[in-house]
Parts: structure tokens; sequence; C-alpha cells
């Protein structure tokens, strides 16, 4: 009989890790992917505010992260600098402020996730949300892709290139902050770089680049948690670790 923690822990770790493959596949067309990392690292303000306090790590980052996605959109407007410059600046700035009051004692949660204390309510939401937003990526997809084509032709056809970069800002940090539980702040680049690039070694087309990016992903936290409960492998570390290994996978059988 599967133990309650540890299927809380699969579901949780396999919708939010389809959502973030799903949403990778669109960051890797707009070569954001890497900015997951630094995205990320942006939460830790958030995060060492939850733990001081005693609430959910989740929310911490969220709000957090939310803060900083507004600040790097509206200087994006006004300076046009890269969002991937402007989120570096940001991002070193708050990871500056947060170890100034992170618990040692902490750190290793805030930087590797942590996914013992998982309550049927924080899944549940988990979940929900990353339904919600995966919902959220589908109905923009087809236009962010327009506008990473030809911002030029997306502006011809009347798209709100702004409305639209917010909305997907805003879909950034939602995954973001629902991934920091399972792999903290130091490795959420990966699960929205890694499955998306599975993805794209195995797909024909933009539907199955999209779709397998989620199979991807959340096939990579089902397994990560079958090494987490029998090798005392962190959850974190383990989910990545799956993830890399479907990749390599896919290099195998990679189409041409």
């Amino acid at each position: 009989m599967v133990d309650e923690k540890i299927l809380l822990a699969i579901l949780m770790t396999t919708s939010i890790g389809a959502v973030a493959g799903y949403l990778g596949t669109l960051m890797l067309s707009k070569r954001m992917s890497l900015v997951g990392g630094p995205l990320g690292h942006l939460t830790l303000p958030g995060i060492t505010i939850a733990l001081l306090y005693g609430f959910d790590v989740s929310i911490g980052a969220f709000i957090m992260l939310t803060l900083a996605i507004i600040l790097i959109w509206l200087f994006e407007k006004r300076t046009k600098l890269p969002l991937e410059t402007l989120t570096a600046i940001v991002f070193t700035s708050s990871v500056a402020v947060a170890f100034l009051y992170l618990p040692d004692e902490e750190v290793e949660q805030a930087l590797i996730g942590d996914i013992s204390q998982l309550t049927l309510i924080t899944t549940t939401l988990s979940v929900l949300l990353s339904i919600a937003v995966f919902f959220l990526v589908k109905k923009i997809y087809k236009k962010m892709v327009f506008i990473t084509f030809s911002e030029d032709i997306a502006k011809s056809e009347k798209i709100n290139i702004d409305k639209y970069n917010l909305i997907y800002l805003i879909a950034v940090a939602l995954v973001i902050g629902l991934g920091i539980r399972i792999v903290g702040s130091l490795l959420t680049a990966a699960i929205v770089a890694i499955p998306a690039a599975t993805s794209r070694n195995l797909s024909i087309n933009l539907k199955q680049y999209a779709y397998g990016g989620a199979i991807a992903g959340g096939l990579a936290g089902l397994l990560g948690i079958v090494i987490f409960q029998h090798f005392s492998i962190s959850a974190g570390p383990a989910v990545i670790i799956s993830s890399t290994g479907l990749f390599l996978f896919s290099t195998v059988f990679k189409r041409t």
C-alpha cells in the first residue's frame, strides 16, 4: 500500500512538473529557459520571510516573485533592455538581501526544496493551481509563439504585446512559485528547461513539442519521487536527475 505522504508527493510533483514542462517549451522558444534560475533566486526573500514567520514557502515565493516580475516588466517597458539582463539585475539584489536574514538551519530547504511537510490542503492547492496555469498558458501559447516569431507582424495583427508578455510572466511566476517546494530556489531552471529540451528532441510539430514537454515534466516528477522513496535522496535533486535521464534517453531517439 502506498504511503499517504508519498501519494501526495507524487500528485504534487507530477502536476507541477507537467505544467513546468509545458511552460518550458514556450520559454525555450523565447530563449528564456535559463531565466528560470535567476527567477528562482528572486524567490529567496519571500522564502526567507515565510520561514521566519512560519507560513507556506510557496506563498512567500509567489508574492515576492510577482512583485519582482512586475518590476522587471516595468523596467523592460522603460529601458527596452533584454528580460535576461533586467532579471539578472533584480535577482542579484534579492539574493543579497535574502542571505542577510535567512537562518543557517533553513538554507538547505530554501535552496533545494523540502516535501516532508506536505498536507492534503497544500497538495490540492498545488494541483489546482497547476491545472489553472496550464490552461492559462494554453490560452496564450499561440499568440506568444507569434510574438516570438515577429513582434512587428504581431503588432500589425493588433496583438497587444505588453498584455501577453505580462500574462506570460505571471504564468512563469506561478510555476516557479509552485516549483520552489519541490526543487527549492537553486534548481528551478531545470524543471522548465530540461523537459522542454527532451520534448524538442522527440517532437516533429508544435503540438507534439508543447504536450511532450508536459509529459516529460510530469514523468520526471513521478520518477523523482520513486527515487526519493527508495534511495533516500532529497526529492528536488531526484526530480532533476530523473529529468536529466529522460533527456539523455531522448537524445538516443532524437528526430532528425
